[in-house]
């Protein structure tokens, strides 16, 4: 999340009037910054990924584990230096929806050179060592997707009761106190109140809870009629997860909509890949990842618009949350494979072809402008639509998708830019780093082999929905294309691969584990990784920046194939093996410290996993070496 528009927040009923008026103007000002900007070319790449953070505080005593609520104060000390120097910041620092939460991103984004990948790691690294410099003996900060006792009972330091039935509270909900979200900015509250406002009611956030041999049905707090449902009812649950995101610079808009495009297809690969979140409420879940968790904490469409009861005058019927994967692909070779109607406001779409914006790219806006403005400063009602863009990026921010197609900013060096939004949060920056590595590289060899990877957008949305499911990466199909190399045969290290010949009848996709669509099929499919080798043996790579990639890809394959498991699939394992877990599906106190303080040990080196990370037996201390993943590396050498 970038910098916060500062004002005062208008109320729901004032924004809601003021929402056509909103999504007027912004229109006007995207067909007004399209025109300034669609010819600017030549753009080199650049990238830089974001991670979410919790804070946690730990009461050794009472084995207790909580979230810290100090990211405002914390915040303020970290923007300190970035205000004091922003040139030579190594890091730069935002607020996210929880006041336990932190984004950080690298002060300046990466280049072109392979060679950047060597500093990836080293500066998450720094991150993480940056804010725990700040904090209290007992606190940490943690790559955590979601704190698994969160709208439990007293789950915050410092503690607040719920208020339900207040009605000056934006959440009002049962489990999840105001005061854990970010108190420093009015957006995060005014979001929650006027998504509230505008559904008619509080989100319902539905999981089927794990059953195991003791498990109490109905859940505490299930719907009536759904006793296997863990409920949640705020939209802190959702926006309250921490992932990792990337955002790459295009050369120009045409590789833009090509990259947004290609990558589409791989967001339910990478949501399943990096599976990170299966408790939720003190509660194992039969869900692995956050996404539909946070579709739902922010889905403000009433009843009608979702379909469960009659339309009310001036309603459609919508399909999807705001916070949902993408319904319709931006370039002429994905035109074709569009096959999910697509709602749109037809006036808008109008209007921005007569501005002489394409077809496409037009119903994609007009698509995101069916929603209304859910949070308006009295400051930014009246702009200028030749100069200003806030109105745009009011309906535009507030559309949080699995891919974002982003337009260079006003009078800025900035080009135009995807966003790639699918992927849950790893333990360790070695994990992370090896992500980030590794997207990164496929959009690479994407742009440099002219491949293809469309399938159609229903089959996308299939898959969003098996990447969520309970070990997926293992378990799961996913629709893929079979043929990615539409112009020649792609070399890899160990011999020229050929495609099977395919006949006109046959489809263009099937059915893939992740272990196919990563690693490969033999005579059938190349795998991402062996395309990206290919790629690699056509470059001039040092020794030190193979290293590097060698290690990343090596996790990579070995998740892929199983032999490493999902941080999902880890902390399922971590709970069910518990000494104090007695088969019922509760996350308890004890456990929950338990689980956080060996997180907190492993992404700090100071104990390998195996089963996660591939590296040896050994436990090592963090007197012993600075990082147990390093000391491994160095011993057996990273390149064998």
């Amino acid at each position: 999340m970038g910098l916060l528009s500062e004002g005062s927040p208008l109320s729901w009923e004032e924004t809601k009037k003021l929402s056509p008026h909103v999504r007027k103007h912004g229109i006007e000002q995207f067909i007004n910054l399209y025109h300034r900007l669609k010819d600017r070319k030549g753009d080199v790449l650049k990238w830089g990924d974001e991670i979410e953070y919790i804070l946690v505080k730990f009461d050794e005593q009472k084995k207790k584990a909580q979230v810290s609520l100090r990211a405002q104060e914390i915040l303020n000390i970290l923007n300190q230096k970035e205000q004091n120097d922003p040139e030579g910041v190594k890091s730069l620092w935002r607020p996210e929806y929880g006041a336990y939460m932190i984004e950080g991103t690298p002060g300046k984004p990466y280049g072109g050179s392979l060679a950047h990948f060597n500093v990836v790691e080293a500066n998450m690294r720094y991150r993480r060592q940056e804010v725990s410099a700040l904090l209290h003996p007992d606190e940490s900060v943690i790559s955590f997707t979601n704190f698994p006792r969160l709208g439990c009972d007293k789950f915050t330091y410092p503690e607040y009761d719920t208020t339900p039935d207040d009605e000056s509270s934006a959440a009002r909900s049962l489990y999840f106190p105001d005061e854990a979200i970010y108190p420093g900015h009015p957006r995060f509250k005014t979001l929650t109140r006027n998504i509230r406002m505008r559904r008619g009611e509080k989100v319902a956030i539905k999981l089927q809870v794990f059953k195991d041999k003791n498990t109490k049905i109905p859940v505490d707090g299930s719907p009536l009629g759904e006793p296997s449902t863990v409920l949640l009812d705020a939209m802190g649950f959702g926006m309250g997860c921490c992932c990792l995101q990337l955002t790459f610079q295009a050369c120009c808009i045409e590789e833009a909509r090509t990259l947004y495009d290609q990558l589409t297809p791989l967001c339910p690969i990478m949501l399943a890949f990096t599976a990170a979140s299966p408790a939720y409420r003190g509660y194992l879940t039969e869900s692995d990842c956050r996404w539909n968790v946070i579709s739902a904490s922010v889905d403000c469409r009433t009843s009608g618009e979702r379909g469960e009861t009659a339309l009310k005058g001036g309603e459609r019927r919508i399909y999807k949350s705001r916070y949902d994967s993408i319904d319709s692909y931006l370039s002429s070779e994905g035109e074709k494979y569009n096959d999910v109607s697509l709602i749109y406001d037809e006036t808008l779409y109008n209007r921005l072809r007569e501005g002489n914006i394409d077809h496409l790219l037009a119903q994609h806006i007009a698509h995101l402008f069916i929603r209304d403005s859910v949070s308006l400063f009295s400051e930014k009602v009246n702009q200028n639509d030749e100069e200003d863009t806030d109105h745009f990026e009011n309906i535009q921010s507030t559309n949080w998708q699995t891919m974002r197609f982003k337009p260079p900013p006003i009078n800025s060096s900035i080009g135009w830019r995807v966003e790639f939004r699918p992927c849950e949060l790893q333990l360790t920056d070695f994990e992370n780093a090896a992500i980030v590595c590794f997207v990164v590289l496929l959009t690479r060899v994407i742009l440099s082999y002219k491949l293809n990877f469309l399938i159609p957008i229903s089959k996308v949305d299939e898959n969003m929905q098996k990447a969520q499911k309970r070990d997926a990466c293992r378990a799961e199909k996913f629709w893929f294309r079979k043929n990615v190399d539409n112009s020649s045969n792609v070399k890899s290290e160990q011999n020229t691969f050929e495609y099977a010949k395919q006949s006109e009848t046959e489809e263009e996709y099937e059915e893939m584990t992740i272990d196919e669509i990563i690693n490969g099929k033999p005579k059938t499919f190349p795998g991402l990784v062996p395309l990206i080798h290919s790629y690699l043996q056509s470059m001039d790579v040092d020794a030190d920046t193979h290293c590097t990639i060698q290690q990343y890809l090596r996790l990579i394959q070995k998740r892929a194939s199983g032999e490493l498991l999902t941080t999902a699939t880890w902390i399922r394992k971590e709970i069910l093996n518990h000494s104090d877990y007695k088969g019922d599906s509760v996350v308890t106190e004890l456990i929950n410290y338990d689980l956080l303080k060996k997180a907190k040990d492993i992404q700090e080196g100071r104990i390998v996993v195996p089963e996660l990370l591939g590296f040896g037996n050994n436990s090592k201390t963090k007197d012993d070496i600075p990082s147990a993943i390093e000391k491994y590396l160095s011993v057996n050498g990273c390149c064998n």
